[in-house]
């Protein structure tokens, strides 16, 4: 392959031409100077955890409160219906505190799935399935096609929940170090499509029932009868890929990559794939690639048994539904048997798995490489967990919706400070679904009252909410990228991740939002099957 002969590790000169260091660029060394000035990752998690509870203090005792959007009796609301500051160093935050530690840690959201995830993955990793399929993949590939290719998959996997960030972000990082490219630029893409493309999919997720039963209940605060289906916005998701994919494409070969220069290998930790990624395939491997796309075909076999038919035992007990079911929220356990399945079935083929033995040792070794990822959530789940206590982050989404309230405009240029609002938000409420549930009581009823769809509305936030994930550390997956990238890059800090995403959630938050409005205001396309555009209220 032309571009890697000349040096399988940082390649020609031509895929690495200096940066220009025009104003933009100077803009974003800056950034990751300042944000390298930070102290190691775990260490700043730890100060910023001890950091909220201080804070909770100061805001405790000066009775921080803002009105609650929600209606009284809602699920979380208080009586007298306030979102007040709440003191982690009272007697009841010390306590709290103390008793609440160890359950932070174990039910980090990311930790269970990463874990489990992970045992499969060190199966297919250490039989040599993953060294052998990236190199069937890429060798010869156009290195742009690669680049439009990992970002586009990026954004289809939020389909199957947690599957782009445990695979598909470490695997662009490995596609790109066979290629003789930078490994970090091709974390940025599946990173980029994954978590920055986060709402546009060509499918309906999990995340769009989820969206649209809050934003229904907020909409019956006007209408009690107003309904949101979870196609609510697909129209515009669904269009909204191939611009994601575009523009997440265009920043990470003309922006990112060339940023980030020449890789040097000195920097990465050994454990990671070696110059073997690119030899050519053996007959052996080839070999084991057939009985790998054979135990491939079983599990999706076994899958499709699950979920399609009407019998399908892992679809929704209830009403039958495919997409809020057991199938979806247990997709990490298919990831874990796909992974074994295919890993072991190439292991047997070319004579890396032989016994079990080798399957124990190889799930054995993949969470060993975990070591400093863990510790890492230890102290990140205290400050998410410490976060979400003192209302802090509710507070600050209040405020923010009040503001744009207060700035009385009415025309659909509203929805430009709207889409901003939220990506700020995001940055301290990383959930989706937990931002939505606390603005969208201000948020829909005000725009519904100035005549504009809950749909539309909701699209909107998906935006904004989207575009900010990559560069907030309150996304629960920013410890786990942050250790995929240390693996390539062992002085690597926030700065560096920071300043590597922040051109595409600029660039995203940017066009985005212009289709946005041209779709919905200048070409007039409902955003999705049955989504009216503006909204009349009745009488």
């Amino acid at each position: 392959m032309a571009e890697s002969q000349d040096n399988p590790r940082t390649g020609t000169a031509a895929d690495h031409a200096p940066a220009q260091r025009n104003a933009f660029t100077r803009f974003l060394d800056g950034v990751e100077w300042l944000g390298n000035l930070l102290p190691h990752p775990v260490t700043l998690f730890a100060l910023l955890a001890v950091g909220i509870v201080l804070l909770s203090g100061l805001l405790g005792w000066m009775g921080v409160a803002v009105d609650d959007p929600r209606p009284l009796g809602a699920k979380g609301v208080a009586d007298d219906g306030m979102i007040r500051a709440v003191s982690l160093m009272d007697g009841d935050g010390v306590r709290r505190i103390f008793t609440g530690l160890v359950d932070n840690f174990t039910g980090f959201a990311p930790l269970g799935v990463v874990l489990v995830a992970m045992l499969g993955v060190g199966v297919a990793e250490k039989s040599g399935l993953l060294s052998a399929a990236v190199r069937s993949l890429v060798m010869g590939a156009p290195p742009k096609l690669v680049t439009v290719a990992i970002v586009f998959a990026g954004i289809i996997s939020n389909t199957a929940s947690e599957v782009g960030y445990v695979v598909l972000i470490p695997l662009g990082g490995a596609i790109y170090y066979a290629l003789g490219r930078h490994p970090l630029a091709g974390m940025a893409a599946a990173f980029a499509g994954v978590s920055g493309g986060y709402s546009a999919n060509l499918l309906i997720g999990t995340i769009d029932p989820l969206l649209a039963g809050i934003t229904q209940e907020a909409a019956q605060l006007i209408d009690p009868d107003y309904t949101v289906l979870a196609t609510a916005n697909w129209y515009f998701m669904f269009a909204s890929t191939f611009l994601v994919a575009v523009i997440g494409s265009l920043v990470s070969i003309y922006i990112v990559e060339p940023k980030l220069g020449e890789y040097d290998a000195s920097k990465a930790d050994p454990t990671i794939l070696d110059d073997g990624m690119m030899q050519p395939l053996a007959d052996k491997e080839r070999k084991g690639l057939r009985w790998a796309g054979i135990a491939l075909l079983g599990v999706l076999a076994l899958m499709a048994l699950t979920l399609v038919p009407e019998w399908g035992i892992l679809r929704n007990a209830e009403d039958g539904d495919r997409m809020d079911s057991p199938f979806f929220d247990g997709f990490v356990v298919w990831i874990f048997i796909f992974f074994v399945a295919i890993g072991y079935a190439y292991g047997r083929a070319v004579g890396t798995m032989k016994t079990d033995r080798d399957v124990i040792d190889a799930m054995a070794a993949a969470l060993s490489s975990l070591g400093l990822y863990i510790v890492l959530v230890f102290f990140a789940a205290q400050f998410v967990a410490f976060f979400g206590w003192t209302n802090i982050g509710a507070i600050t989404a209040v405020t923010g919706a009040t503001f744009l309230v207060e700035t009385g405009m009415t025309g659909p240029l509203i929805f430009f400070l709207f889409i901003l609002l939220c990506a700020v938000i995001n940055l301290s409420l990383g959930s989706a679904s937990a931002q939505w549930a606390v603005t969208a009581p201000i948020f829909v009823p005000m725009l519904m009252l100035i005549g504009y769809a809950p749909e539309t509305i909701q699209a909107a936030y998906r935006i904004g909410d989207s575009t900010t994930n990559i560069i907030t550390p309150m996304m629960s997956y920013f410890g786990l990228i942050l250790a995929w990238a240390t693996r390539y890059q062992k002085d690597l800090g926030v700065g560096t991740l920071i300043a590597m995403m922040l051109p595409y959630t600029m660039f995203f938050l940017f066009f985005w939002s212009i289709f946005f409005y041209l779709w919905t205001f200048v070409l007039g396309i409902p955003v999705g099957p049955g989504s009216p555009t503006y909204y009349t209220v009745p009488g």
